[in-house]
């Protein structure tokens, strides 16, 4: 299985150390994730402290950002760090989009078919010199100048890896993207029973493989060196359940575990803004549909029995306090564990 860890994103002087030393200790990846902070800047200062470490945001917003202006920063990331950069893209719900990015809401599925569409028709036209022609209900672009068009790369076009949950954008995912970001709340049955039909569907659509396809995550890693460190992490990931589980998006994964009334209640606590109330909700038992816990002596059989034959990668952070052979040990341990995935192709 694929190893990934997330860059410090607030104070940028930290990402290059921090991602030095995750190369030095074996991680496949680096992540950013898109919250307070913007996803892509330590991402650069990264590419230029490692030398073959996967790079990419899990996620970053794409609709309140143009095709052309995320094609720019993809690009540059791609070619600074020598081909190791991947995109993963998501595209939030409708009252992020609405009222925090101020942008009007479309049916996101299709929308960002086209995006990524659009994407590859950008950097089609950069590397090999296409004439950019894209038209689709969402996108149409027909102008590019010299002086607006980068240098031609000589590397492999980027990689597109998109967030989904329902079916539509599971199968959009499987059609046209080179791989799927799991939301944290995805249980193993959820990727099992409903994640995977949706995706072979879109695969099946898009005469994709699989083996070129990469499925991260979908859950949470709680661990730490003695069962203290993994219950205050299980604590940790209980706020975070139940802040997602208070979304009406991910209702139909909680119905599938008989949790559907715990979502709506969790929700109605949103709508009142207890928000610090919300993680008393979620029980030891729930947690436990949605994280691998294990202190660090059983981690690794703890991530192959929630996510060993269904994901291909992880991301696991441990807290910085953990030697550092003893980080090394742990991600060699881990991916032993066999995954299906076998490297992106993007010119399939």
């Amino acid at each position: 299985m694929r190893v990934f860890t997330i860059l410090p994103l607030r104070h940028w002087r930290d990402a290059g150390p921090v991602a030095k030393a995750a190369e030095q200790a074996g991680f496949d990846g680096l992540m950013s994730v898109e919250l307070k902070h913007d996803p892509f800047t330590p991402l650069a200062v990264a590419a230029l402290a490692t030398r073959k470490v996967e790079l990419t945001p899990s996620v970053a917003i794409a609709f309140p950002r143009s095709p052309t202006v995320m094609a720019h920063t993809a690009w540059d990331l791609q070619a600074n760090s020598n081909g190791r950069f991947v995109l993963g893209l998501g595209s939030q719900v409708k009252g992020h989009n609405e009222r925090r990015y101020g942008i009007a809401w479309t049916p996101p599925a299709p929308r960002l078919r086209d995006y990524v569409l659009a994407l590859r028709a950008l950097w089609r036209c950069w590397e090999a010199g296409e004439k950019l022609d894209f038209e689709s209900p969402h996108y149409k672009l027909s102008l590019m100048t010299p002086a607006f068009a980068p240098e031609p790369t000589g590397l492999p076009m980027v990689p597109v890896t998109i967030a989904a949950v329902g079916d539509a954008m599971l199968r959009v995912a499987g059609q046209v993207a080179d791989g799927v970001r799991l939301h944290p709340l995805c249980s193993r049955k959820y990727l099992e029973e409903v994640c995977m039909p949706q995706i072979e569907e879109g695969m099946r659509r898009g005469n994709r493989i699989r083996k070129h396809f990469d499925i991260h995550g979908g859950g949470f890693v709680c661990t730490g060196p003695n069962e203290q460190t993994v219950a205050a992490e299980v604590d940790k990931a209980r706020e975070r359940i139940g802040f997602y589980a208070s979304t009406r998006t991910y209702l139909p994964i909680l119905q599938l575990h008989g949790l559907g009334d715990l979502g709506l209640k969790l929700h109605r606590m949103s709508v009142s803004g207890q928000w610090d109330k919300m993680g008393a909700e979620i029980s030891d038992d729930a947690v436990r549909i949605f994280a691998a816990c294990g202190t660090y002596d059983r981690l690794p059989k703890a991530i192959e029995e929630r996510f060993g034959g269904a994901a291909d990668s992880v991301d696991i952070h441990f807290p910085d306090s953990t030697p550092r052979g003893l980080v090394r040990e742990l991600v060699t341990d881990i991916k032993r564990i066999p995954h299906v995935f076998k490297g992106f192709n993007t010119n399939q």
